[in-house]
């Protein structure tokens, strides 16, 4: 990096550092922001929480190697966060507590909310070491002296520094900047990429059946079979519900109305934002650049097509997108310790500060010691979480569901994804029988044991 650049990183990380300098007093503000975000905020907010550099990434890497075809992942994205505005959003701020786990909580059993919050938190962890893991790789050039252990604690600490003392309000705060960042740079990358392609356009590298997307037509391409965006669509609709960093956003809302459109903006936006992504990066492979690793093709684009000065912004545009997401996932993570299991001392902000700061040391240990394929571990980290699915929706719209059904469906989720994961491996393409056959297996073991279970003229159902 040029001195211009790194002016530039260290320009929009000192307003990072000035939007969170705000202390918070108010343990209910730390975690929720006073319930008071208005629409644009909370689109912003919802936006960066989804938008990561582990998928970023992974989508980019995609891109590069199956060319315009690849705008099917960003599909996922897109029918996944609108089913999410469809079926729970308006439920959730309705519920309005600090934690989804509470849902279980209350309409099941105290046990059983404790095993989600359990679950959930493993799921976080998870995902927060592959957020680390790939904000190290897009940072490795600016500090190439560095080992990668000590590169991400350093990155882990001035995370945590910008939103630590602020929590949720800060962190809204910082997705603002995130926002503004990411919605000017990446369709400049997508526009300058596509002006360099020649007058053969992408069929100057990718063969025509990997320019369209045309889900029947590549079920079983083996660049990108669809087959496998299928069981990411299936996964995305049914663990985003349970998703606890965005339901703490949820609850975050200033009513209902702002909540269920902020995430139905959000679904548009964050598919287009990635779709954007995906084109660049097979605009930049036509290009005729090679790439040892196309996880890296992100930075490679900024430190080629940007000029000086802008290239340290770029870098810092992803930095802040990995800043805003490991901040929300680790404060969601706090919330749930206060909520789910009350332990001594969470329920004061100096506690939540405490147990983010613990959290953050956890997703460090693992992005160094367990990651390796970010997008691989990104999904394997969804097992807990789908395995919540059926007792989730049946809490908010089935009344006849009942603790015993909650229970059996979540030991058969978890025990149906680690089985897939073991027996069928990644080689053999778990996610296929994990998705297409565990979801539909998680929801009928619910309904027989409920209905075995229960009173038929029960009408039990969360207040919300």
């Amino acid at each position: 990096m040029s001195g211009l650049d790194l002016a530039g990183f260290a320009a929009i990380l000192a307003l990072l550092l000035w939007v969170g300098r705000r202390a918070t007093t108010s343990a209910d503000a730390y975690l929720v922001a006073d319930r008071s975000i208005r629409l644009f905020p909370l689109v912003a907010t919802l936006v960066m929480t989804e938008f990561n550099t582990s998928t970023l990434l992974a989508f980019s890497a995609m891109g590069y190697s199956a060319g315009p075809m690849a705008i099917a992942l960003p599909f996922v994205f897109l029918v996944g966060l609108l089913f999410y505005t469809l079926s729970v959003a308006r439920a959730w701020k309705r519920f309005d507590r600090l934690s989804v786990a509470e849902l279980f909580t209350e309409r099941y059993s105290p046990s059983l909310g404790r095993l989600a919050s359990a679950l959930l938190l493993l799921a976080m962890t998870g995902f927060s070491a592959t957020y680390v893991k790939s904000l190290t790789l897009i940072m490795a050039p600016v500090a190439p002296a560095m080992s990668p252990w000590i590169l991400s604690a350093v990155l882990s600490a001035i995370v945590l520094s910008v939103v630590v003392a602020g929590g949720l309000p800060a962190i809204v705060r910082s997705d603002i900047v995130g926002f503004g960042l990411t919605a000017f740079l990446l369709p400049l990358l997508l526009v300058i990429g596509l002006s360099k392609l020649g007058p053969g356009g992408f069929a100057d590298v990718f063969p025509a059946d990997q320019r369209t997307f045309a889900p029947t037509a590549q079920w079983t391409h083996p660049a990108l079979p669809f087959r496998f965006v299928t069981t990411l669509i299936v996964l995305t609709c049914f663990t985003y519900i349970a998703a606890p960093w965005y339901g703490q956003k949820i609850f975050a809302a200033r009513d209902t109305r702002t909540a269920v459109a902020a995430v139905g903006i959000s679904a548009v936006l964050v598919f287009v934002l990635y779709g954007a992504t995906v084109l660049a990066a097979a605009a930049f492979r036509v290009s005729g650049t090679p790439l040892a690793d196309p996880q890296t093709v992100v930075p490679a684009m900024i430190a080629s097509w940007l000029p000086p000065g802008m290239r340290g912004v770029g870098i810092a545009m992803l930095f802040t997108a990995a800043l805003t997401t490991l901040a929300g996932v680790w404060n969601a993570m706090a919330a749930m310790v206060t909520a789910d299991f009350a332990l001594a001392g969470t329920r004061t902000v100096r506690g939540q500060r405490i147990a983010m700061a613990t959290f953050a040391l956890l997703c460090w240990l693992g992005a160094n010691l367990l990651v390796d394929d970010i997008l691989d571990r990104l999904i394997l980290a969804n097992i807990p979480v789908a395995a919540l699915s059926f007792a989730l929706l049946a809490g908010f719209h089935w009344p006849r569901a009942t603790a015993a059904g909650a229970w059996a469906s979540a030991v058969v989720g978890v025990a149906w994804g680690v089985g897939c994961f073991v027996v069928v491996g990644e080689a053999g393409g778990y996610t296929w029988p994990w998705a297409i056959y565990g979801i539909p297996l998680i929801f009928a073991t619910g309904i027989m044991v409920s209905l075995a279970t229960g009173d038929p003229r029960a009408t039990q159902a969360v207040h919300t």
